[in-house]
């Protein structure tokens, strides 16, 4: 009997090992899908919701395409396996949001050419492959020399907005302070 529970325990434990190295696994696979910074990725519950149901994206931004494309974009490059939901986007899509569809393509294709140039090699086989043409059209409409968008600071510290003042930064800053003009 004391053998039987201690396979058991042996058991529990290689399935609790296997998993942790799956878990792993699918996190490090994640990363190396990300073609832009931290502070400039989709939110995971956001990118959960569109894989689930893509075609809710359309429902949420009816006739605002720039939204869509802007959006569709910002989802490819946090991460690439979204393109599978794409091509389900597609075909809910009306002729006018394929367009869209295409040139957030594009956009996320140039986005990822400086950082990930096997995942901007996916978006653009996918492309590709799809044979549809108001998506081509979308995505050949937008220049391949568009200047990549200028990283966010939305994390970073604003200069003359700190509350601590002093040489290490150890003293309370007067909050009656006058701002420093911009020069």
């Amino acid at each position: 009997m004391p053998q039987s529970k201690l396979i058991d325990a042996g058991r529990r434990w290689i399935i609790g090992i296997v998993a942790s190295v799956t878990m792993l696994c699918g996190a490090a696979g994640a990363a190396h899908a990300q073609c832009v910074e931290r502070s400039e990725r989709v939110a995971q519950i956001a990118l959960d919701a569109f894989v689930s149901e893509p075609s809710s994206l359309l429902n949420q931004l009816r006739n605002e395409k720039e939204k869509l494309s802007g959006r569709l974009e910002g989802y490819l490059v946090t991460d690439i396996s979204v393109l599978r939901s794409v091509q389900g986007l597609t075909r809910a899509a009306t002729q006018a949001d394929r367009a869209s569809i295409g040139t957030a393509l594009h956009r996320a294709e140039i986005r990822c050419r400086a950082t990930k140039s096997e995942i901007a090699r996916k978006i653009s086989d996918f492309v590709a492959k799809m044979h549809d043409s108001a998506v081509l059209a979308g995505y050949s409409s937008e220049p391949d020399d568009v200047p990549l968008p200028p990283p966010t600071t939305a994390n970073m510290p604003k200069p003359g907005a700190s509350m601590m003042s002093g040489e290490y930064k150890t003293e309370l800053a007067d909050p009656f302070a006058s701002m420093p003009l911009p020069e």
